[in-house]
């Protein structure tokens, strides 16, 4: 991978390569400074094949220390600063990491880990005072030799890392080639978190093909409306989303006046309804940007299929996610193993040089989930991964994302495992049972749903229980894997099998979600304005939040920063002004959020909020 960087480097040498709100770096620059950094992690001790943490903010420098690695032979492993400290502790000790890259801001999260660290922030600035003219590194690593392990979510309740390879990333950058038209003068927004594997297409596809990587602040990409601001200030041409991610974007463009100069919007990551993009290609055509979904999964190294979304797709109730990519084979088998005719679901099994070395210190694990099939033109076995998805072909030879075969789901991009949430759940003995499932509550609007047994000896479910449960989740799981409902049950319903009845679990409702604080004793009663009626209508007939009040925590009630956003667009179409999530900067209450309204009308009477 870094061969190639350099080959790019060597033709654009004077193309910014990599830009952040502070700084950026040409080719030639990034170049040069990644390989004396490089030169400095062989100093400590980095050989071929060693695994280098890489625990750094967004930003150039985490850029540089990225490619770094790659050229002094390691494989980085992405720890994401902003994750919980237990989930953090878990992938130093399960990956067996010995050096971690971090910074002065980062290291204090490695408190107590049985690591040495390397403060990049302290080292870079001499290194680029003093880098060398020439960006050379005695090559020491080859296509075949491990260039990144991503933790990811694990049935058993632990996150576990996925070995992929240098070769697997360049197969799927070159492969993808003949359906793009990237170029040197693109722009790609490096929007996801570095341990998420979308960051993996989004760093290479761009380095690979000479164009530049701008990294989209943290806080910006948690924020729509900054983030539509971002992506025109910097005139970037290839953005990659979840559908969740998008469409939050697409509320918030709706109403934008800066254009944006986007070529291309990448999907990937959950099934998308192409019903969704509707409205944005109503406003925009399907030509420029053009939209494409990419079915994928970390296991086979971010993207399997490539299928452009037209006009023509949008009254479509299917996810199509295409053919897959030339270096690639899909077969759908059934529960036997056998391959299925056209038109019939079965299970996704990927083929090809995108498939991952494996887990990393799982070999069972691996064994079970990479497999070896046998090839239907010749009966030679292949290896493949048995994904768990399930899709059928079509008759034009295109495939269709049905769901999951298992308990896996995805929420907002990420794949997550029911267990890891649930153990982490029955870890005090306060619960004699626990599922966690996701939860439709229609326009692609999914979240997780705890349903909980509490101990025998508990006398009643109180609401302190239920905040102990949401602080662990807080202070164990990442936010994508926090379940924004619990539903307290007497026990959970079993089939005649003894599984869990799926079916008979209740829908849940507000009121088992959190504490309603205008039932609560000394609540202090908001004044009924119009603004405050309005906001409660829409958050509580449009939105389904039946039982949320004045002073109610929006998000404790199960909201969604996408929920809150067609909120926004539904208050702005009555009150034309405009929203962001700084209007609750002071609390996720519908009080509040009337309050910014009346601040901000100009015909309000004189009236208190």
């Amino acid at each position: 991978m870094h061969h190639a960087f350099g080959e790019r480097a060597r033709e654009y040498p004077h193309h910014v390569a990599a830009a952040d709100e502070t700084r950026r770096l040409t080719y030639a620059e990034l170049d040069h400074l990644s390989s004396a950094f490089a030169r400095t992690l062989r100093d400590e001790g980095v050989v071929r094949g060693a695994l280098v943490g890489l625990y750094m903010t967004r930003g150039v420098d985490m850029l540089v220390a990225l490619l770094g690695i790659l050229k002094a032979g390691g494989a980085y492993l992405p720890i994401d600063p902003t994750y919980p400290r237990e989930r953090i502790a878990h992938v130093v000790a399960d990956s067996g990491v010995g050096l971690v890259v971090c910074t002065a801001g980062t290291a204090a999260g490695l408190s107590g880990a049985n690591v040495r660290m390397l403060a990049a922030d302290a080292l870079l600035p001499a290194l680029a005072a003093h880098a060398a003219a020439d960006g050379y590194v005695e090559p020491a690593s080859s296509p075949d030799d491990l260039a990144y392990v991503i933790y990811t979510s694990g049935s058993t309740g632990k996150p576990k890392g996925v070995m992929v390879e240098h070769r697997n990333v360049l197969h799927l950058i070159e492969q993808s080639r003949a359906w793009f038209d990237f170029g040197a003068s693109d722009v790609w927004s490096l929007f996801h978190s570095i341990g998420f594997d979308f960051s993996v297409w989004e760093v290479w596809g761009a380095w690979l093909t000479g164009a530049q990587v701008a990294v989209v602040p943290y806080a910006v990409s948690r924020e729509p409306a900054a983030f539509h601001r971002w992506l025109a200030h910097h005139g970037v041409t290839v953005v990659n989303q979840t559908p969740s991610a998008f469409r939050q974007l697409d509320a918030v463009d709706r109403g934008a006046a800066q254009p944006l100069a986007l070529r291309y919007v990448i999907f990937g990551g959950e099934a998308l309804p192409p019903s969704l993009v509707a409205p944005w290609l109503a406003r925009h055509g399907d030509e420029r940007p053009r939209l494409v979904n990419m079915y994928g999964i970390t296991e086979t190294t971010v993207h399997v299929s490539f299928r452009r979304i037209t006009r023509r797709d949008v009254q479509s109730t299917a996810s199509p996610i295409g053919v897959p990519l030339p270096h690639l084979r899909l077969h759908l088998l059934d529960e036997r193993g056998r391959h299925v005719a056209d038109g019939v679901t079965g299970e996704i099994y990927v083929e090809g040089a995108g498939v991952a070395r494996g887990y990393l210190n799982r070999p069972e694990l691996t064994a079970e989930r990479f497999v070896r099939l046998p090839c239907p033109q010749t009966g030679k076995p292949v290896r493949a991964y048995r994904t768990g998805d399930l899709a059928m072909r079509g008759e034009d030879g295109e495939y269709i994302y049905v769901g999951r075969a298992d308990e896996q789901l995805k929420i907002r991009g990420f794949r997550i495992e029911p267990g890891e949430i649930e153990a982490t759940l029955l870890q005090d003995g306060s619960l004699d049972a626990c599922h966690v499932c996701g939860h439709d509550y229609g326009e692609g609007d999914r979240r997780l749903v705890a349903y909980v047994v509490p101990a025998r000896d508990a006398q009643h479910a109180t609401d302190a229980a239920i905040a102990g449960l949401k602080a662990r989740a807080a202070e164990q799981l990442p936010d994508h894997m926090r379940p924004s409902a619990y539903v307290v049950l007497a026990a959970l319903p079993l089939t005649a099998h003894g599984k869990i009845d799926r079916r008979a679990l209740p829908a849940p409702e507000t009121a088992a979600w959190a504490p309603a604080a205008d039932a609560q004793p000394g609540a202090a009663a908001a004044p009924r304005t119009d603004e405050l009626a309005a906001v409660l209508d829409v958050w509580r007939e449009r939105l389904g939040l039946k039982g949320i009040g004045p002073h109610d925590d929006f998000f404790s009630f199960g909201g969604t920063s996408l929920a809150l956003i067609r909120s926004f667009v539904e208050l702005k179409a009555r009150y034309g002004i405009e929203f962001e999530l700084g209007a609750l900067a002071s609390g996720a209450t519908a009080a509040t959020l009337a309050h910014f309204i009346r601040s901000r009308r100009v015909d309000a009477p004189a009236q208190a909020c």
